[in-house]
């Protein structure tokens, strides 16, 4: 008989049910509405209408090739789409003058993103931060709705569709031109299901998620609902996503052209609620070149996740890195999927004891973790047998790397901060990394901008590595100026290129042909990439 799966999916079998059970857990946990015994039921009949050719421009800075994830700015090669304060707007780049401009009357908290496909975008506005489960997370609006928009591109930008649902966007990602979205609700004071509206010039069409249709772990811990909705951006029109719904939360969302994982760091998110340790659970589904995905199987680690970096997905195994706040140690552990259960099968345990993890990044059978109180330890691990994965070698620096960047074979980037040996931040810090011996990774180099902050420390996106020049570009801040700090890799070392200065914040960088382009809020700097000097200025209004 087979092993009975952990976390099993099952259905609901009425809508009273699924009202009894979200009820009982909200109680329970929390993460519902303050009047849960005011709530109106649920109506019975209530139902719901691998590695790319090189090419001559950069890309998003992604975690897994193939899998795009949406950013601030986007690019085909012939124009740069970019989404500020609302507003989408389009240069050209071979003419280097503003073509378009749409005000997309979003009305979504935070900042919106991009992806892009042939003439189409698509945007993603955030609906707000989610319910108040820990001290330092902040509370989302009972109300928020988030916003998927469809824009033509192929003259005047106009938008095509706009679909406006309940609750939180937790993440995306696109494999050729479909994108699945990850929205994450909770209940609301007149209904424990999530609405959407879709409009689509003059017609509008109003939906209510099919109770029959939500899915539920054999075990859940509070009342918030995922979503996972399907956009194929060669459409002329959204749908309502076919969504593939269950009762979870989920914080980190991660990816390859094939899978898509869900994580939950639930035990953090509770703690104060049953004093329950503090697991991640992991949602798999897996990715159909169209459709909708499928959910295969589930499992849970301890401790807790730093971000989507901390997954990877290799030779049929799920990589996972995650810190125990108790024990203040952390650990990779290895899983693999048996009977819709992703079961451990070996750990390397004991990483960075009395500290906790800032930058993880799996290549191939390596792994590489950085963990931080006071000094940086980066750990190289061998993951090449998946029931024995070993810590091979170790470097103390002080200060730390929040992001970890290939650059070439057996040469990682480190992003982050210089700081003193008491473990006090002195500024913007990118180190070159020797990591060809697995017992004895090496600093080879390092660059500092004192008093300093990149945004490529939070958001890898952030990051432009261009590998036919050996050029790393990142976004740096002080207190004399704004601009792209540019770096060459060459050999054991960082040459530094220049540092551009602009008007503003910069925010990101990319590549088309022989020109870097670098955005800021306010416009768009060209500079020649061989030589970094400027050839214009595109105002963006």
């Amino acid at each position: 008989m087979a092993a009975k799966p952990a976390l099993k999916l099952v259905a609901f079998d009425s809508c009273a049910q699924l009202e009894k059970e979200l009820r009982a857990a909200a109680k329970k946990y929390g993460g519902g509405p303050a009047a849960v015994d005011d709530l109106r039921a649920v109506p019975e009949a209530a139902r719901g209408a691998g590695v790319p050719a090189e090419k001559s421009y950069s890309g998003t800075n992604v975690h897994e090739a193939g899998a795009d994830e949406p950013d601030i700015v986007k690019t085909d090669g012939r124009r740069i789409v970019t989404v500020t304060g609302g507003v989408l707007k389009v240069v050209d780049a071979a003419t280097r003058t503003q073509t378009g401009r749409l005000d997309l009357g979003i009305e979504a908290f935070g900042e919106p993103k991009l992806l892009l496909s042939g003439d189409h975008a698509l945007v993603l506005g955030d609906g707000g931060p989610s319910y108040l489960k820990d001290a330092a997370r902040i509370q989302r609006p009972f109300r928020g709705r988030s916003e998927v928009l469809l824009v033509d591109l192929s003259g005047t930008p106009r938008l095509l569709s706009r679909y406006r649902g309940d609750g939180s966007l937790v993440d995306a990602r696109q494999t050729g031109s479909v994108a699945r979205v990850v929205l994450s609700s909770t209940p609301q004071i007149d209904a424990w299901l999530p609405t959407w509206e879709i409009t689509t010039g003059s017609d509008r069409a109003t939906g209510r998620l099919d109770c029959s249709q939500v899915h539920k772990p054999e075990t859940f811990t509070g009342a918030a609902m995922l979503r996972v909705l399907t956009f194929d951006l060669n459409a002329n029109s959204l749908s309502d996503g076919s969504p593939v719904a269950m009762v979870a939360d989920g914080d980190a969302v991660y990816a390859t052209p094939a899978s898509l994982y869900i994580a939950n760091n639930q035990g953090m998110a509770f703690r104060r609620f049953d004093g329950a340790g503090r697991d991640t659970e992991i949602y798999r589904f897996t990715l159909p070149p169209a459709g909708k995905p499928a959910y295969v199987a589930s499992g849970k680690v301890p401790g807790t996740l730093l971000n989507q970096y901390s997954m990877s997905e290799w030779d049929g195994h799920l990589r996972v890195a995650t810190t125990d706040p108790d024990t203040q140690s952390s650990a990779v552990r290895v899983l693999r999927e048996t009977s819709g259960k992703l079961t451990e099968v070996g750990a390397a345990t004991g990483l960075g004891k009395g500290e906790r993890i800032y930058s993880v990044r799996f290549i191939g059978a390596r792994g590489y973790v950085v963990t931080f109180r006071q000094t940086d330890p980066l750990y190289s691990l061998d993951l090449a047998d998946p029931a024995k994965p070993r810590v091979t070698g170790e470097l103390k620096i002080n200060g730390y790397s929040a992001h970890l960047q290939p650059v070439g074979e057996n040469r990682l980037v480190g992003i982050g901060q210089e700081a003193t040996a008491e473990g006090r931040p002195l500024g913007t810090q990118v180190s070159l990394f020797d990591v060809s011996d697995p017992a004895s990774p090496r600093r080879l180099d390092q660059h500092v901008v004192a008093n300093a902050f990149s945004e490529a420390e939070a958001d890898p996106h952030a990051v432009l590595w261009w590998p036919a020049t050996s050029l790393l570009v990142i976004p740096v801040s002080d207190v004399r100026a704004d601009g792209p700090l540019a770096l060459h890799v060459s050999g054991d070392q960082l040459r530094q290129e220049s540092r551009i200065a602009m008007a503003g914040p910069v925010r990101r960088s990319l590549v088309i042909g022989d020109v870097l382009w670098s955005l800021s809020d306010s416009g768009m700097l060209a500079s020649r990439l061989s030589t970094l000097d400027r050839i214009a200025w595109v105002a963006t209004r």
